[in-house]
């Protein structure tokens, strides 16, 4: 589907770019007035119900008939093929958990086929002292048709073997590209302060690191797919999803926000235009 169909369908948009559509609004009201099967791959990571600044906490109930009815919806946008990448974190329910995983309590409401958990590891977090720190997130990967879905295995491929040259049979036994990066990620967490912050930082609380989208990007859509986020929060799948020539739809309900993301995807624009300006000053 043309993005210039969804501006028909959705009215004019906070952002818009050839390739990239982030409306400000509730995502619910926004996908209902949606067609079905336009989405080739959703990433996301909803609030938390845990009482951060961005989110207004609900009953748990509640939370949980809200994550049904969004996810939901994001089933129905998906196509054929689609995938839907999830991250959600924990909460806590009084006398019975400090931190229960969201997606135990959201088990038989989703209707996607999962295929696996990814955990993220992060290597910094709060430092516990009646638990274990907490290192790591997950993403858990989804697909609508488990006999039908992308997977770019190539694509993200981890260079760093250490038995590069190992032999089976006289053969190299080790993909010449590299290896599979397996279900356990390392990548650093985006971080703040005045000596320390990330180059890619945002003002946004709670930004995913480009690396860590990049491969999800990378291994589950390819070049002209759809790429979705119904809380786009700090942009970064947006901007990954169009500095990987893929297009990208976006909603965030925060006005600041919102601000973050059009920021970034204008520096994205500047960086992929820059090289081409220059080839055409030393041709000029």
């Amino acid at each position: 589907m043309e993005l210039a169909e969804l501006v028909d369908l959705l009215g004019l948009p906070y952002y818009q770019h050839s390739q990239c559509l982030i409306y400000q609004g509730d995502c619910l009201d926004y996908m209902r007035r949606m067609p079905s099967e336009i989405i080739d791959l959703t990433v996301t990571s909803p609030p938390y119900n845990i009482g951060k600044a961005y989110e207004a906490p609900r009953p748990l109930d509640e939370y949980l008939v809200w994550c049904e009815d969004w996810i939901g919806e994001v089933h129905r946008l998906s196509t054929a093929s689609g995938s839907f990448w999830l991250n959600l974190g924990y909460l806590a329910i009084s006398d019975r958990a400090k931190a229960i995983p969201i997606p135990y309590l959201l088990w038989q409401r989703i209707p996607f086929f999962l295929i696996q958990e990814i955990v993220w590891q992060y290597g910094a977090g709060v430092a516990g002292r009646k638990f274990f720190s907490p290192r790591n997130e997950k993403f858990l990967w989804y697909v609508k048709n488990p006999e039908q879905y992308t997977f770019n295995l190539d694509d993200v491929r981890d260079p760093d073997v250490k038995y590069p040259n190992q032999k089976k049979n006289g053969k190299v036994k080790v993909n010449p590209i590299g290896k599979n990066p397996g279900d356990v990620w390392q990548f650093k967490k985006v971080t703040s302060g005045q000596n320390r912050a990330s180059k890619e930082r945002t003002p946004h609380p709670a930004q995913f690191p480009e690396e860590v989208i990049e491969r999800i990007i990378l291994a589950s859509s390819n070049e002209g797919d759809l790429i979705f986020d119904p809380f786009i929060g700090s942009g970064t799948t947006a901007a990954v999803a169009l500095r990987l020539q893929r297009r990208v739809i976006g909603f965030e309900i925060q006005s600041d926000y919102c601000a973050i993301t059009a920021a970034r995807l204008e520096n994205v624009i500047r960086q992929a235009a820059a090289p081409h300006q220059q080839v055409l000053f030393a041709e000029g």
